[in-house]
């Protein structure tokens, strides 16, 4: 059963709050075949914290201007800025710092969801909101873009068993590694040391 009509307008709204506020690599994706709890996820990114966060606002202020003052159950990730979650039940809306979106590729685990067609109003000749030729991160062939590495995820796509492998090209940009919970990885074979 596809997404309902609501989530599919809610689901637009919110992905073109993001594109007022210059979000980058928008996508809409149904699914609600694949999941009981919401119908739809909006993704979008930004290359900053602060960024983020004012396509939150914007997101959260449009929905709440709708005749049913739309406001999210649930809202995750906005003290740090770098990945926040807002859940509106029937729509999930995730926005992330441009690293982030790269390093967990939602658009690669949920690649096998139908996208829902957006266009930026504003956008000049009414190109899609993703950009011309491709659905986030995946080209037309559906090949997974970006560093999203067949085995595991990691920045870039530098991976052995899992683990980022510092000197290889694509490895970790920063100096020291870490793991999604923030503790310190071994590269370079010392542990905690990048």
């Amino acid at each position: 059963m596809p997404a309902t009509e609501r989530a599919r307008e809610l689901a637009l709204t919110a992905a073109q709050a993001a594109a007022d506020k210059k979000a980058e690599r928008i996508v809409i994706l149904d699914v609600a075949d694949q999941l009981v709890i919401t119908d739809a996820f909006v993704l979008a990114s930004a290359p900053n914290e602060r960024q983020v966060l004012a396509i939150v606002d914007s997101i959260q202020e449009r929905l709440r201007e709708l005749p049913e003052k739309i406001r999210p159950v649930r809202r995750e990730g906005e003290r740090s800025g770098r990945w926040v979650l807002l859940d509106y039940e029937d729509l999930i809306v995730h926005v992330q710092h441009a690293e982030e979106r790269e390093f967990y590729a939602l658009d690669r685990l949920w690649k096998d969801c139908p996208v829902i067609p957006f266009t930026d109003r504003d956008a000049p000749n009414g190109h899609p909101g993703v950009g011309p030729g491709t659905e986030g991160d995946r080209t037309l062939s559906g090949a997974p873009q970006n560093g999203a590495a067949e085995n595991g995820l990691v920045r870039n796509g530098a991976t052995r068993n899992g683990t980022a492998v510092a000197g290889q090209p694509g490895a970790l940009d920063s100096d020291a590694a870490t793991t999604d919970s923030g503790a310190p990885t071994s590269v370079n074979g010392v542990d905690g040391v990048a």
